[in-house]
């Protein structure tokens, strides 16, 4: 199963969010660094001819672990939550797998 690691206290604002995933991902030049180009690459995570460097299938779908959770602002984090279900929703609603997993880590305490 591919598992993309990210660490959350790299994402402090949105420009680094979009900075972190596009380099972690491999999204392709047209990525427009807002919330409906992330969700339209995510969605493309089971084809190797979109030219991102994740992919997955069906049964073997990407799993986005992002650790120190507890870091992300609340925006960020209800975004990545809301979008990351949307891709999944995208998918099934056309008869097709989800394709993204999340899991999260929150620091020890």
């Amino acid at each position: 199963m591919p598992i993309v690691r990210i660490d959350a206290r790299r994402i402090r604002d949105w420009d680094t969010f979009h900075d972190v995933f596009y380099h972690e991902f491999g999204f392709p030049g047209w990525y427009g660094r807002n919330l409906d180009a992330w969700i339209d690459c995510m969605s493309y995570l089971d084809d190797p001819e979109s030219g991102m460097i994740v992919h997955g299938t069906a049964s073997d779908p990407v799993v986005l672990h992002i650790d120190h959770i507890d870091s992300l602002r609340s925006e960020l984090y209800a975004a990545l939550i809301e979008c990351a279900a949307f891709v999944n929703w995208r998918r099934t609603d056309v008869g097709d797998a989800a394709i993204l997993c999340l899991s999260f880590y929150r620091t020890p305490r």
